[in-house]
């Protein structure tokens, strides 16, 4: 990876946690990747696009790294050629060193809350599609905090009235639910796509997972999670004893965004009522919202995905648990140490709840 790749991938991690405010030498984040040809326009890409399930990690199309100094590794040189090729101003830098984007060793990373899986899993993996189990406790690693200790977050609805009342109560089972996706043309997004994905797994689950929108790969097989962040997700799954027919995986949105574009208002409005719907059918113990779309649309928040998870919010009075989107783990393996916590924070829950 050279100094460009490492300043961007330092650069969007600190914007997807929040801080867009953060001045790099005088110049704010939005401007020093607009000069490195990442940002075009005002407005920076949103998080949601970027975490959406995607065939291959993004990487910057700017012809940067071919101006003099890229080779030398040197951002501040590749920033000065950039701007005058663009004709901007760049403000003198000093020498002031960029934090580096550091993996998570696996004995920071905290242990299963099962011993079994503590004992026969191998240590967690920081690069490609790997994601297992640490293998044995870390004598020096606080153990994980109890759910009462766990920060409560964001409550949306009541337990006591139902999550969507109207045409779709009349639908008993989630394939009810599926045939009527597959017929849905409320917005324009059926004009576009191939086939409807409106979810898929256990019927009985007690474990749901909520992701963004179908992408490519979902598109062409009307299936959920089935490209390289999928194929991410069923690791993570099995870290914590459990595999894809345990659970139930479906979307916000039920058809692919043209060019996996942020769904509209009136897309999310129109989609909204099948996953309500769904969750009521399923009455799981638990929630996991993976990304930033769907945690801010199930929990009805603008607030970032770094400061969501970690806390256990409630949707109609299911426990719901926010994480990073496994697709965001492809392209900052460092996100996976948080998202294992937030993983064994979802499986404890569960366990609560299942008497285990």
């Amino acid at each position: 990876m050279d100094a460009r790749d490492q300043l961007r991938r330092y650069l969007e991690q600190r914007r997807d946690m929040g801080e867009r405010d953060l001045v790099l030498d005088g110049l704010a984040v939005d401007d020093v990747l607009r000069m490195m040809g990442t940002v075009s326009g005002s407005a920076p890409r949103t998080t949601a696009a970027r975490e959406r399930d995607v065939t291959t990690p993004e990487r910057s199309t700017s012809s940067g790294a071919d101006a003099p100094g890229a080779a030398e590794g040197d951002w501040r040189k590749v920033l000065d050629a950039k701007s005058e090729s663009s004709g901007a101003k760049a403000p003198k830098v000093e020498a002031v060193p960029v934090p580096p984007t550091r993996p998570p060793s696996a004995a920071q990373v905290p242990a299963t809350s099962s011993p079994d899986a503590a004992a026969t899993t191998p240590p967690l993996a920081t690069g490609g599609r790997t994601f297992t189990a640490p293998t044995s406790p870390d004598p020096s690693s606080p153990p994980p905090p109890s759910l009462e200790d766990t920060p409560q977050g964001i409550t949306v609805g009541t337990s006591a009235r139902a999550i969507f009342g109207g045409a779709l109560d009349a639908v008993e089972t989630l394939d009810g639910i599926a045939q009527m996706v597959r017929a849905c043309s409320a917005c324009g997004l059926v004009k576009g796509a191939k086939n409807a994905v409106p979810g898929e797994g256990n019927p009985n689950a007690d474990f749901v997972l909520v992701g963004e929108a179908p992408g490519q790969n979902e598109d062409e097989s009307g299936r959920p999670f089935i490209g390289q962040a999928g194929q991410l997700l069923t690791k993570i799954l099995e870290a914590i004893k459990l595999s894809r027919d345990d659970v139930y995986i479906c979307n916000v949105i039920k058809h692919r965004p043209p060019n996996n574009r942020n769904p509209l208002p009136e897309e999310i409005a129109a989609c909204s009522p099948f996953l309500r719907r769904q969750i009521e059918l399923l009455r799981p113990k638990v929630i996991l919202a993976l990304g930033t779309f769907a945690a801010q649309t199930l929990l009805e928040t603008k607030t970032p995905i770094g400061k969501l998870r970690g806390q256990m919010h409630r949707y109609y009075g299911v426990p719901l648990v926010a994480t990073y989107h496994p697709a965001a783990l492809l392209r900052n393996p460092s996100w996976k140490r948080p998202t294992w916590e937030d993983v064994q924070l979802a499986r404890r829950i569960l366990d609560r709840a299942s008497g285990a």
